[in-house]
């Protein structure tokens, strides 16, 4: 756990040099969390930004360009949820991890909905934290759509986040974005509900699966013309859902 980690000196607030495996941008208003969140990261050969009030956080963000954020939620001046939704809507591609000591599911599950990666509780471990940055990374860095997704009469701009049916706009969240992005990457392939659990959530924190099945339903209510009898949407039973184009 944190106990165990020697402290190092508070690393400075300004950009660093780039190391080998890029920058991590930490949010965090405790001063001796910020030095080992550094030290943790560091020892993984990541370079450092440190923000301790959610201005900084933002200002740096658009600075550093850094390839993750590890976040907390209480912080001065702009909240955690509010740099969440800031972050994803300016970069959706940059991976959020946050951190804190807010253990409510219903905290968690707006987090996600906000566009957050994955959560991690503290106290915390800190390979478990390198491990779901680092699986927060390659999953943004996977071979990618086109921008330009087109089923059916729906057109989808992944890296805008819009979707056009029939030239009408179609509102989704930053969560329904990511399953539907996992989706079209996967066409005609059954995806279990533990596989888009772990690949679109990204995390283990629900005691069943009827998230995915809520989500879907919402999904389904707002591009199927007939949610009853969905034709791309499709649950396959006992084994998960397929995406039909």
């Amino acid at each position: 756990m944190i106990h165990d980690i020697e402290v190092s000196p508070e690393p400075p607030t300004e950009l660093p040099r780039t190391q080998n495996r890029g920058s991590i941008l930490i949010v965090e208003d405790d001063p001796r969390m910020q030095r080992v969140l550094s030290r943790v990261f560091s020892n993984e050969q990541y370079s450092t930004v440190v923000a301790g009030d959610g201005q900084l956080a933002l200002d740096l963000f658009f600075r550093a360009r850094p390839h993750a954020v590890v976040l907390d939620l209480i912080l001065p001046q702009i909240s955690g949820r509010e740099l969440c939704q800031k972050f994803k809507n300016h970069s959706s591609e940059t991976p959020v991890v946050v951190l804190s000591g807010i253990t409510e599911v219903a905290d968690k599950v707006l987090l996600l909905e906000l566009g957050a990666d994955d959560y991690v509780t503290k106290p915390f471990s800190p390979r478990e934290l390198t491990a779901r940055v680092e699986a927060a990374i390659r999953r943004q860095h996977k071979p990618t759509l086109h921008s330009i997704y087109r089923f059916a009469n729906y057109e989808i701009d992944f890296q805008k986040m819009t979707v056009l049916c029939g030239g009408i706009n179609i509102v989704l969240t930053a969560l329904e974005f990511k399953l539907l992005k996992f989706f079209a990457e996967n066409e005609e392939r059954v995806l279990t509900r533990d596989v888009l659990l772990n690949e679109v959530w990204g995390m283990n924190l629900y005691p069943t699966n009827r998230t995915v099945d809520n989500q879907m339903l919402k999904l389904r209510q707002k591009l199927e013309h007939d949610p009853a009898n969905p034709k791309h949407l499709l649950t396959v039973y006992g084994a998960g859902y397929k995406f039909v184009p």
